[in-house]
């Protein structure tokens, strides 16, 4: 499958986020992964979700940590916590509530990953 149609299929299954499951959010996030990593759709940094100082050598340092601690869930629960905790007295409010998000989301993935739910 071409990767225009994956794409298309992917923004699909985007359209209705509260409904879609971990594995359609699985398929968008690897799809999105993928193209970008190669140069399609390409674009600018972002703080949150694609910070350019956390990538090194095409791994990013989420991945990294992940694969090194024991306790990813823990790690991730912390930085929730954390930028929670830094949102009204850092200068970004909404950046530091964006990386809050980012990081619960990537908690949920982990939960349903380990079949915690």
């Amino acid at each position: 499958m071409s990767l225009d149609k994956q794409m298309r299929k992917a923004v699909k299954v985007a359209d209705g986020l509260d409904d879609v499951t971990p594995q359609e959010w699985d398929v968008l996030n690897q799809t999105w992964r993928s193209s970008t990593r190669y140069g399609h759709l390409a674009h600018p940094a972002d703080p949150v979700t694609k910070p350019v100082h956390y990538i090194s050598d095409g791994v990013e340092a989420i991945d990294y940590i992940k694969q090194q601690v024991e306790d990813p869930c823990s790690y991730l629960e912390g930085n929730v916590l954390k930028y929670m905790h830094r949102y009204k007295r850092k200068g970004k409010p909404v950046e530091d509530l964006r990386k809050a998000r980012q990081y619960l989301d990537w908690l949920i993935r982990e939960v349903c990953v380990e079949g915690i739910e």
